[in-house]
């Protein structure tokens, strides 16, 4: 029997097996899906990029060079994107940008995704008084808009990249923890969450290791489509200047200080706000490629 074969079977021998074909039928699914494909293409690109960024950068992104002879040029062989007003080198900068808007992303899904699941699966899951109190508290985090929740908590916390991420954390889980309790409301009432209950299960062994893997799939497709969001507020506050500080090449801190030259120096301003576009776009074609495979509600 070959790999595929073994894969594809309709009797699997354990649960290995079962495991293995179901993920294999979802990369089948997935790969039809062409934009899907360039969404990963491009999320991978990202990844590459920030982890190859010493050797793929071709100058210093901090240091420039001669602000008599090298700053402001056009894009040049020399210059692939130009320079900006300290003559650094926009692709090198461009290029570094990828490590910290990569580890924004990573770090708010990270912080956010668990906190959501948390709380929507036990507002879901114990219903009541519990549900009721969760859910105002997560009413009061939407009923802002998540640029300005972030900037009042980065305005508290102080300036930084490490206090931009845990702002944009704390107000991202929202959105979860609705979608993880619309979620457990409909599996608690499972004839298998009964079965186990009825074996002794303590109930945060029934959310953690039976509730939440079932919302995990729904809960991951939102967080893939909120993945722009989470990079354009991370670049609307380094525009603020609360996200990285300089000289950190930062792409939102680069577009504000390329907008002073847009008229006689697009380049410099262009280039980082197409970086942030691609990704962005990557990111939006990803999380629908994963919504069409993951999504239970999307299946046919």
């Amino acid at each position: 029997m070959s790999t595929r074969e073994w894969l594809l079977t309709e009797q699997p021998a354990s649960r290995r097996q079962a495991r293995a074909g179901q993920a294999y039928r979802t990369w089948i699914a997935f790969r039809q899906n062409r934009l899907a494909m360039f969404g990963l293409g491009i999320v991978l690109v990202l990844v590459l990029v920030a982890l190859l960024a010493p050797w793929l950068a071709p100058q210093d992104p901090i240091v420039g060079g001669s602000l008599r002879t090298e700053r402001l040029l056009p894009p040049s062989w020399q210059h692939l994107m130009g320079t900006d007003d300290q003559a650094r080198d926009i692709l090198s900068r461009i290029i570094y940008g990828s490590r910290i808007t990569l580890l924004v992303v990573a770090l708010v899904a990270v912080i956010a995704t668990p906190i959501g699941l948390l709380v929507g699966t036990t507002a879901g899951y114990y219903g009541g008084w519990v549900d009721t109190v969760l859910m105002r508290i997560t009413d009061i985090f939407l009923a802002f808009p998540r640029l300005i929740l972030a900037l009042a908590f980065v305005a508290a916390l102080g300036p930084g990249i490490e206090n931009a991420i845990i702002a944009i954390a704390i107000t991202s889980w929202p959105p979860y923890a609705r979608l993880a309790r619309a979620e457990t409301l409909t599996i608690r009432a499972a004839d298998h969450i009964d079965a186990i209950r009825l074996q002794g299960a303590h109930s945060a062994r029934i959310i953690w290791g039976h509730v939440v893997p079932l919302c995990l799939s729904s809960v991951i497709v939102r967080v893939t489509l909120d993945m722009a969001g989470i990079i354009l507020t991370a670049a609307g506050l380094g525009f603020l200047g609360l996200g990285a500080q300089p000289p950190q090449p930062e792409w939102g801190a680069m577009i504000a200080g390329g907008r002073r030259f847009i008229l006689d120096h697009w380049w410099v301003a262009t280039m980082p706000g197409l970086a942030i576009f691609v990704v962005s776009l990557g990111f939006n074609f990803l999380g629908d490629g994963l919504r069409d495979v993951l999504d239970p509600k999307a299946r046919k």
